[in-house]
């Protein structure tokens, strides 16, 4: 993969420190624009092999773009100084499949078994979208995306399985079709949507109730676009019951120094 140019690996590299000391606690969602992003599992080794196939199966949803070695916080392959005990905006704990608590950083809860999975994120197909006039309305109204959780179904993995997360981005009918043009170029990060027109179709009852993120305002004229999200892993883990794993609170993700076009397919 290809490191950022110099002025955008400053932006990159200060907004993990702006993190890491607090001074960012929110969604990372139009931030250090042209860097890719990316969602995150902490799991304990003893189940990382069987996410990682999880992963392998359901690639639009779960693509990875990084693992690290068991017990190591640092992702030198993504990034300058990367930690993982700190440089998301918010983790969430989970205990046997539940979420027991979020949290600012997870130093005091670091263990030598643990691997981090980093998984692509619809993210990084934003900046495409917004050079071509279509600015993500996530963006434009600056609030955290829309997440929604499917009744489509995911492929198990041993004891990994449960339905596909999606996010939402309206646009007119004849925005959509090139907004799948641009995103069908971004296999890693989630790539085409899955489904777009009635939220119905895919058991979502209520685009104004979000399962994760904010509601975004959607005009007349206007179709939802539903795309794979990287939250997926949220529900399998909710599913699987671990007895413990650390994720990403939905929205607020590692920016890497890495390009997000590295995940274009030209």
């Amino acid at each position: 993969m290809t490191q950022l140019a110099t002025p955008l690996l400053q932006q990159t590299y200060e907004l993990r420190q702006a993190i890491r000391s607090r001074a960012h606690t929110g969604p990372t969602s139009g931030l250090a624009t042209g860097a890719m992003q990316g969602n995150i599992v902490i799991l304990p080794a003893e189940w990382a092999n069987e996410f990682l196939l999880y992963c392998q199966k359901n690639p639009i949803a779960c693509p990875l773009i990084g693992v690290s070695e068991v017990g190591d916080f640092h992702l030198p392959d993504l990034g300058k100084d990367i930690d993982m005990r700190h440089d998301l905006p918010e983790y969430y704990v989970y205990r046997d499949g539940v979420k027991v608590e979020s949290r600012a950083d997870i130093a005091d809860l670091w263990r030598d078994d643990l691997v981090v999975f980093v998984l692509g994120c619809s993210f990084s197909f934003e900046n495409a979208l917004s050079q071509a006039g279509l600015t993500p309305r996530n963006i434009s109204e600056d609030v955290n995306v829309s997440m929604y959780e499917s009744n489509i179904a995911t492929v198990p993995a041993g004891r990994f399985f449960g339905n596909t997360v999606v996010t939402m981005r309206p646009y007119t009918p004849k925005e959509a079709i090139r907004a799948i043009q641009i995103t069908t170029r971004f296999p890693k990060a989630h790539g085409a949507p899955l489904h777009f027109g009635t939220p119905q179709d895919i058991g979502i009852h209520d685009l104004d109730k979000p399962d994760f993120g904010d509601a975004v305002s959607v005009k007349d004229g206007e179709v939802p676009i539903f795309w794979a999200c990287g939250v997926t892993p949220q529900v399998a883990v909710r599913n699987a019951k671990p007895p413990f794993c650390i994720t990403h609170a939905p929205g607020k993700m590692l920016v890497t120094d890495m390009l997000d076009m590295d995940l274009a397919v030209l």
